[in-house]
């Protein structure tokens, strides 16, 4: 295990907890760095990053062996550790290990071998996101089973379904049909009342201020969709449409439903569409049925996500809010 060549961005020289780091391991800095876009890095993030968990990954990371490193805190919460070269694969083998221990620490550890560089574009690039249980913190189907009556029955199903048990295509039509019935003044009610994820108007907010088309990509529905699109200003959704006759539900959806393969093809589509190679978009989404779309985009988050997703997903945020999407494009916070 050899010590890398420490260097300091200007926040981590004014930084006490990157200092007692350096000390209790007997390492000092080289100097001041600023970080560059397309350079190769380790994000770590925490609720709140504390001096002996980060002695617990730190020692993780140094059997790396990586030659040099420059520590730039770009919050509290997190760090980037940006490398003078890409990991070789042997070293990339050795990440999900040391992702568990940082996770055993209270610590989350992404890696972007190509830096921000691909995000962080003049031409722009684009965003897509999951709704039910990653823009916002449930899943709209089942608050519309509870007022339907028949809501521990559906959420059961919905949460198969999201750990890949179930094919969502056929649970979804299984759930639709207990809707039934259910009185269009419902939607209106639960729409009013629906917790929105912590950080997600604060992260799109800054998506578009950095150039990031963005879009909702939804298993559920666009009565719930079209409505954030309205407050935070997503440029296009698509989502499943409620079949409503005399003001009821009638336990149909019109048209083809947004599954797995759909969310995979609209980002595709969406990535043509607005001229964006695919390795400057995102995905974020928490169930199975967002792997497929995780999968393609240039970076997939799993947020919050069911273990399925969690160990698929080249990203993760398990911990922090929705905004935590900045920390992996490099986006500081030092308030």
């Amino acid at each position: 295990m050899s010590i890398p060549v420490i260097f300091l961005s200007q926040t981590s020289l004014r930084c006490d907890l990157v200092q007692e780091l350096l000390s209790s391991q007997q390492s000092s800095s080289q100097g001041e760095q600023s970080p560059c876009a397309e350079q190769a890095r380790l994000i770590i993030m925490s609720a709140e990053l504390e001096i002996e968990p980060l002695k617990t990954l730190w020692q993780s990371i140094l059997e790396l062996n990586i030659p040099q490193l420059l520590i730039d805190k770009l919050s509290s919460q997190a760090w980037q550790l940006l490398l003078n070269a890409p990991l070789e694969q042997s070293q990339v083998d050795k990440l999900a290990a040391i992702k568990s221990v940082g996770l055993e620490a209270g610590i989350e550890v992404n890696y972007l071998p190509e830096g921000v560089a691909p995000f962080i574009r003049e031409e722009g690039a684009l965003a897509c996101f999951d709704m039910d249980s990653t823009l916002i913190q449930v899943e709209v189907i089942d608050e519309l089973a509870k007022a339907a009556g028949v809501g521990e029955q559906v959420a059961a199903v919905t949460e198969a379904a999201m750990r890949g048990e179930l094919d969502f295509s056929e649970s979804f039509i299984q759930r639709m049909a207990t809707l039934q019935g259910l009185d269009e003044s419902v939607l209106a009610e639960i729409a009013a009342n629906i917790p929105l994820s912590p950080g997600m108007p604060e992260l799109i907010a800054s998506l578009k201020q950095l150039g990031f088309k963005t879009a909702i990509f939804s298993g559920g529905f666009d009565y719930f969709a079209g409505q954030l699109q309205q407050r935070f200003g997503f440029d296009q959704v698509f989502a499943n449409r409620l079949d409503i006759v005399d003001g009821k539900v009638t336990g149909k959806a019109i048209g083809d439903i947004v599954d797995a393969r759909r969310k995979a093809d609209l980002l595709e589509q969406l990535a043509t569409e607005y001229n964006v190679p695919m390795s400057s978009t995102i995905a974020v989404g928490d169930g199975a049925n967002d792997l497929l779309m995780l999968a393609k985009a240039g970076m997939g988050v799993a947020y919050r996500a069911k273990p399925i997703v969690r160990e698929q997903a080249e990203f993760s945020i398990s911990t922090l809010g929705l905004d935590a999407v900045l920390y992996l494009l490099a986006q500081s916070n030092d308030s």
